[in-house]
């Protein structure tokens, strides 16, 4: 049985992959950012362990995990928690830049970090779900599409370390997908929300079972998925 654990599985692409992984009988560790949303989480997954930190704070994570009994070997860590805050340059604070950035890429490398004993000794895989804003960046997007091009540095960087012990490196980034995210991004933009425009979660939770599905000594290190037509 395979242990996973999860960041972001309240909702969209987390809860789908969350899902697929829990019907196929694999052990899932839910990442919560407090004790209210762990038994949330834990009532949606019956069966899922869970663990609790602030994604915001990543400088927290080592006490919280070290108040905690993390399991003793991870065969995947899946980094799909993100925050996103549109605006311009001119107009976006300092308290957005930090926000962004500890919850989209401080803590993704913190997690990680506290997390790769575990992984090592599974000879694990590490996935980062990303964006298309990962790979460029448009007007109003540039704290979000800053934190995902450095996710991409992070994941680049860590492949190239961790190869030697086994450890896979995946960079999933799915374009517009029909989540409670991208609802408020829409209401950001101004536009009305169309669900059935977008790819659903359970397509781009597919692209990431794919990835983790690879047999050993092969690797997927950078998948895009996108809405067709």
């Amino acid at each position: 049985m395979a242990v996973h654990v999860i960041t972001g599985a309240g909702s969209g692409i987390g809860a789908a992959v969350a899902r697929r992984l829990a019907d196929r009988g694999d052990e899932l560790w839910l990442w919560g950012r407090d004790a209210g949303r762990a038994r949330e989480l834990a009532a949606r997954f019956p069966g899922a362990r869970t663990l609790v930190g602030d994604l915001d704070e990543p400088e927290r994570l080592s006490w919280a995990l070290g108040h905690q009994s993390p399991p003793d070997r991870v065969d995947s860590l899946l980094h799909v928690a993100g925050v996103v805050e549109l605006g311009e340059v001119g107009d976006l604070t300092p308290r957005v830049w930090q926000k962004t950035l500890a919850a989209n890429l401080v803590a993704p490398a913190e997690l990680t970090r506290l997390l790769l004993p575990q992984l090592r000794a599974a000879r694990g895989h590490v996935v980062f779900v990303n964006s298309g804003a990962g790979l460029r960046a448009s007007a109003q997007w540039s704290a979000y599409a800053a934190s995902k091009h450095g996710l991409r540095a992070l994941a680049d960087a860590l492949r190239a370390e961790e190869a030697g012990h086994g450890v896979r490196v995946t960079t999933v980034y799915p374009g517009r997908t029909a989540t409670p995210m991208q609802e408020k991004v829409h209401r950001q933009e101004g536009r009305e929300y169309a669900p059935e425009r977008w790819m659903t979660a359970d397509s781009v939770a597919t692209t990431i079972l794919t990835a983790l599905d690879l047999p050993p000594g092969s690797e997927v290190t950078d998948l895009s998925v996108r809405p067709a037509g």
